[in-house]
Protein backbone atom coordinates (compact mmCIF):
# COMPACT_ATOMS: atom_id res chain seq x y z
CA UNK A 1 0.00 0.00 0.00
CA UNK A 2 2.88 2.23 0.63
CA UNK A 3 4.57 1.68 -2.46
CA UNK A 4 0.78 2.27 -4.35
CA UNK A 5 0.86 5.57 -2.54
CA UNK A 6 4.98 6.43 -3.11
CA UNK A 7 3.71 5.89 -6.78
CA UNK A 8 0.78 8.18 -7.27
CA UNK A 9 3.89 11.03 -6.57
CA UNK A 10 6.11 10.15 -9.13
CA UNK A 11 6.83 11.73 -12.48
CA UNK A 12 6.04 8.44 -14.59
CA UNK A 13 2.28 8.29 -12.85
CA UNK A 14 1.66 11.91 -13.83
CA UNK A 15 3.47 11.46 -17.38
CA UNK A 16 0.80 8.35 -17.91
CA UNK A 17 -2.68 10.06 -16.57
CA UNK A 18 -1.41 13.03 -19.15
CA UNK A 19 -1.36 10.42 -21.57
CA UNK A 20 -4.33 8.74 -20.92
CA UNK A 21 -6.35 12.05 -20.28
CA UNK A 22 -4.88 13.65 -24.43
CA UNK A 23 -5.86 10.06 -25.69
CA UNK A 24 -9.65 10.08 -23.84
CA UNK A 25 -9.75 13.96 -25.28
CA UNK A 26 -8.56 12.74 -28.93
CA UNK A 27 -11.52 10.34 -29.22
CA UNK A 28 -14.33 12.11 -27.80
CA UNK A 29 -13.19 14.84 -30.43
CA UNK A 30 -13.23 12.48 -33.17
CA UNK A 31 -16.43 11.14 -31.81
CA UNK A 32 -17.90 14.38 -31.70
CA UNK A 33 -16.92 15.46 -35.56
CA UNK A 34 -17.67 12.62 -37.03
CA UNK A 35 -21.14 12.18 -35.91
CA UNK A 36 -21.93 15.99 -36.80
CA UNK A 37 -20.61 14.76 -40.41
CA UNK A 38 -22.68 11.67 -40.64
CA UNK A 39 -25.93 13.63 -39.42
CA UNK A 40 -24.51 16.95 -41.62
CA UNK A 41 -25.65 18.94 -38.18
CA UNK A 42 -26.46 22.81 -39.25
CA UNK A 43 -26.47 21.86 -43.23
CA UNK A 44 -30.50 21.19 -43.88
CA UNK A 45 -32.36 22.54 -46.37
CA UNK A 46 -35.68 24.99 -46.05
CA UNK A 47 -38.53 22.99 -47.26
CA UNK A 48 -39.93 25.75 -50.36
CA UNK A 49 -43.69 26.73 -50.40
CA UNK A 50 -45.44 24.31 -52.58
CA UNK A 51 -49.15 24.69 -52.00
CA UNK A 52 -50.85 26.41 -54.67
CA UNK A 53 -48.25 25.15 -57.53
CA UNK A 54 -49.02 23.15 -60.44
CA UNK A 55 -47.81 19.54 -59.98
CA UNK A 56 -45.66 19.30 -62.62
CA UNK A 57 -43.75 22.74 -61.38
CA UNK A 58 -43.89 20.96 -57.58
CA UNK A 59 -42.12 18.26 -58.62
CA UNK A 60 -39.30 19.95 -60.60
CA UNK A 61 -39.29 22.27 -57.60
CA UNK A 62 -38.47 19.57 -55.34
CA UNK A 63 -36.16 17.89 -57.58
CA UNK A 64 -33.56 20.62 -58.20
CA UNK A 65 -33.24 20.58 -54.40
CA UNK A 66 -32.38 17.44 -54.26
CA UNK A 67 -35.31 16.20 -52.11
CA UNK A 68 -38.16 13.41 -52.37
CA UNK A 69 -41.95 13.44 -53.34
CA UNK A 70 -44.96 10.97 -52.88
CA UNK A 71 -48.28 12.67 -54.20
CA UNK A 72 -51.82 11.84 -52.91
CA UNK A 73 -55.12 12.61 -54.79
CA UNK A 74 -58.38 13.88 -54.18
CA UNK A 75 -61.06 15.63 -55.59
CA UNK A 76 -62.49 19.42 -54.67
CA UNK A 77 -64.80 21.24 -56.50
CA UNK A 78 -63.92 24.70 -57.89
CA UNK A 79 -60.38 23.92 -57.83
CA UNK A 80 -58.18 23.39 -61.03
CA UNK A 81 -57.07 19.46 -61.63
CA UNK A 82 -53.14 19.15 -60.50
CA UNK A 83 -53.09 21.63 -58.01
CA UNK A 84 -51.41 21.40 -55.09
CA UNK A 85 -53.50 22.06 -52.05
CA UNK A 86 -51.66 20.37 -49.00
CA UNK A 87 -48.01 19.69 -47.65
CA UNK A 88 -46.00 18.24 -45.26
CA UNK A 89 -43.53 19.34 -44.18
CA UNK A 90 -44.54 23.03 -43.89
CA UNK A 91 -43.25 25.45 -45.82
CA UNK A 92 -39.79 26.81 -44.19
CA UNK A 93 -39.08 23.34 -41.96
CA UNK A 94 -35.45 22.50 -41.97
CA UNK A 95 -34.96 18.88 -43.17
CA UNK A 96 -31.92 16.82 -44.36
CA UNK A 97 -31.39 16.20 -48.17
CA UNK A 98 -33.30 13.52 -49.82
CA UNK A 99 -36.18 13.98 -47.64
CA UNK A 100 -39.38 13.23 -48.47
CA UNK A 101 -42.12 15.79 -48.68
CA UNK A 102 -45.51 14.79 -49.24
CA UNK A 103 -48.10 16.37 -51.15
CA UNK A 104 -52.03 15.93 -52.18
CA UNK A 105 -53.07 17.35 -55.34
CA UNK A 106 -56.58 17.94 -56.94
CA UNK A 107 -57.24 14.71 -59.03
CA UNK A 108 -57.63 15.30 -62.43
CA UNK A 109 -61.14 13.29 -63.11
CA UNK A 110 -64.18 13.81 -61.05
CA UNK A 111 -65.61 10.93 -59.02
CA UNK A 112 -68.99 9.67 -59.99
CA UNK A 113 -72.00 10.16 -57.58
CA UNK A 114 -75.22 8.72 -57.75
CA UNK A 115 -78.10 11.61 -58.47
CA UNK A 116 -80.65 11.21 -55.33
CA UNK A 117 -84.69 11.19 -55.78
CA UNK A 118 -85.56 15.45 -56.68
CA UNK A 119 -88.47 14.75 -58.62
CA UNK A 120 -91.91 16.20 -57.25
CA UNK A 121 -89.83 17.49 -54.05
CA UNK A 122 -89.70 21.47 -53.16
CA UNK A 123 -86.93 23.29 -55.10
CA UNK A 124 -85.48 24.13 -51.23
CA UNK A 125 -84.89 20.77 -49.99
CA UNK A 126 -83.40 19.53 -53.27
CA UNK A 127 -80.88 22.49 -53.60
CA UNK A 128 -79.83 21.63 -49.69
CA UNK A 129 -79.58 17.82 -51.15
CA UNK A 130 -77.47 18.44 -54.29
CA UNK A 131 -75.16 20.43 -52.28
CA UNK A 132 -74.91 17.39 -49.87
CA UNK A 133 -74.35 15.10 -53.33
CA UNK A 134 -71.53 17.46 -53.97
CA UNK A 135 -73.32 18.62 -56.98
CA UNK A 136 -74.25 22.26 -58.21
CA UNK A 137 -78.14 23.85 -58.89
CA UNK A 138 -77.85 24.98 -62.77
CA UNK A 139 -80.66 27.14 -64.53
CA UNK A 140 -83.90 27.23 -62.90
CA UNK A 141 -86.94 27.55 -65.63
CA UNK A 142 -90.65 27.09 -64.91
CA UNK A 143 -93.33 25.05 -66.48
CA UNK A 144 -97.06 24.35 -66.14
CA UNK A 145 -98.11 22.91 -62.67
CA UNK A 146 -100.16 22.19 -59.87
CA UNK A 147 -97.84 23.67 -57.03
CA UNK A 148 -94.99 26.70 -57.57
CA UNK A 149 -90.94 25.13 -57.41
CA UNK A 150 -91.96 22.07 -56.86
CA UNK A 151 -88.99 20.09 -59.33
CA UNK A 152 -90.69 18.58 -62.48
CA UNK A 153 -87.84 17.41 -64.65
CA UNK A 154 -83.89 17.57 -64.04
CA UNK A 155 -81.39 17.27 -66.50
CA UNK A 156 -77.42 17.95 -67.39
CA UNK A 157 -76.08 19.27 -70.52
CA UNK A 158 -79.30 19.31 -72.32
CA UNK A 159 -80.28 15.39 -71.76
CA UNK A 160 -82.65 14.57 -69.44
CA UNK A 161 -81.91 13.24 -65.97
CA UNK A 162 -83.26 10.68 -63.17
CA UNK A 163 -82.39 9.14 -59.56
CA UNK A 164 -80.01 6.09 -59.47
CA UNK A 165 -77.86 7.67 -62.90
CA UNK A 166 -74.41 8.49 -62.34
CA UNK A 167 -72.83 11.72 -62.38
CA UNK A 168 -69.96 13.13 -62.26
CA UNK A 169 -69.47 15.21 -58.86
CA UNK A 170 -69.80 18.87 -59.28
CA UNK A 171 -72.16 18.83 -62.23
CA UNK A 172 -74.67 21.49 -62.25
CA UNK A 173 -78.03 19.76 -62.41
CA UNK A 174 -80.87 22.45 -64.27
CA UNK A 175 -84.30 22.29 -63.08
CA UNK A 176 -87.45 22.55 -64.20
CA UNK A 177 -89.77 23.99 -61.59
CA UNK A 178 -93.38 24.42 -61.48
CA UNK A 179 -95.05 27.45 -61.85
CA UNK A 180 -98.48 26.59 -59.78
CA UNK A 181 -100.39 28.00 -62.12
CA UNK A 182 -101.14 24.33 -63.78
CA UNK A 183 -105.16 23.54 -62.92
CA UNK A 184 -106.29 22.92 -66.50
CA UNK A 185 -106.14 20.01 -68.34
CA UNK A 186 -103.87 18.53 -71.60
CA UNK A 187 -103.85 16.84 -74.66
CA UNK A 188 -102.37 12.93 -73.13
CA UNK A 189 -100.06 12.34 -75.10
CA UNK A 190 -99.22 8.85 -76.97
CA UNK A 191 -95.80 7.35 -75.87
CA UNK A 192 -96.10 3.89 -77.77
CA UNK A 193 -92.97 3.46 -79.46
CA UNK A 194 -90.52 6.28 -77.73
CA UNK A 195 -87.24 5.75 -76.15
CA UNK A 196 -87.42 6.93 -72.40
CA UNK A 197 -86.12 9.88 -72.95
CA UNK A 198 -88.01 10.48 -75.86
CA UNK A 199 -91.44 9.64 -73.49
CA UNK A 200 -89.73 12.01 -70.58
CA UNK A 201 -89.30 14.81 -72.88
CA UNK A 202 -92.66 14.50 -74.43
CA UNK A 203 -94.34 14.60 -71.56
CA UNK A 204 -92.45 17.39 -70.05
CA UNK A 205 -93.42 19.08 -73.05
CA UNK A 206 -97.40 18.51 -71.86
CA UNK A 207 -96.54 19.57 -67.99
CA UNK A 208 -97.00 15.91 -67.46
CA UNK A 209 -94.39 13.71 -65.59
CA UNK A 210 -92.94 10.35 -65.88
CA UNK A 211 -94.25 7.97 -63.49
CA UNK A 212 -93.48 4.21 -62.97
CA UNK A 213 -90.88 3.07 -65.59
CA UNK A 214 -90.79 -0.53 -65.57
CA UNK A 215 -89.14 -3.19 -68.13
CA UNK A 216 -90.83 -6.41 -69.22
CA UNK A 217 -87.11 -8.40 -68.98
CA UNK A 218 -84.84 -8.68 -65.86
CA UNK A 219 -82.12 -6.67 -67.77
CA UNK A 220 -82.47 -2.72 -67.23
CA UNK A 221 -79.37 -2.29 -68.42
CA UNK A 222 -79.84 -1.70 -72.08
CA UNK A 223 -81.99 1.03 -71.84
CA UNK A 224 -81.56 3.33 -74.92
CA UNK A 225 -82.56 0.56 -77.29
CA UNK A 226 -85.93 -0.15 -75.03
CA UNK A 227 -89.34 1.18 -76.43
CA UNK A 228 -92.34 2.23 -74.74
CA UNK A 229 -95.35 -0.51 -75.41
CA UNK A 230 -97.57 0.73 -73.13
CA UNK A 231 -98.42 3.46 -70.53
CA UNK A 232 -100.63 4.13 -68.25
CA UNK A 233 -103.42 5.79 -68.44
CA UNK A 234 -103.77 5.30 -72.44
CA UNK A 235 -105.31 7.82 -74.56
CA UNK A 236 -108.26 6.61 -75.97
CA UNK A 237 -111.83 7.47 -77.01
CA UNK A 238 -113.01 8.37 -73.67
CA UNK A 239 -109.84 9.47 -72.33
CA UNK A 240 -107.97 11.93 -74.47
CA UNK A 241 -107.16 15.08 -71.47
CA UNK A 242 -105.53 14.53 -68.37
CA UNK A 243 -105.09 17.16 -65.55
CA UNK A 244 -101.31 19.10 -65.84
CA UNK A 245 -98.69 17.42 -63.47
CA UNK A 246 -100.33 14.01 -63.95
CA UNK A 247 -97.87 11.03 -63.72
CA UNK A 248 -98.01 8.70 -66.39
CA UNK A 249 -96.30 5.54 -66.09
CA UNK A 250 -94.39 3.37 -68.67
CA UNK A 251 -94.04 -0.19 -69.94
CA UNK A 252 -90.35 -0.49 -72.02
CA UNK A 253 -89.43 -3.70 -73.97
CA UNK A 254 -86.41 -3.93 -75.97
Amino acid sequence: MNQFIAYLRTKSFYRNLLVVFLALSAFFLTLSYSLTLYTRHGQGLLVPKLEGMNIANAQQVLEAQGLQYQVDSIYVVDKPPGLVIEQDPDPGTNVKISRTVYLTMVTQKAPDVILPDINGKRFLEVQSTLINYGLKVGDTTYASGIERNIVLQSSLAGKAIDKGQAISKGSRVDLILGDGKGTSEVDLPNLVGLSLNEARMALLGSSLILGAVTFDTEDHTDSLNARVTKQLPMPSDSLNKVKIGTAIDVLLTK
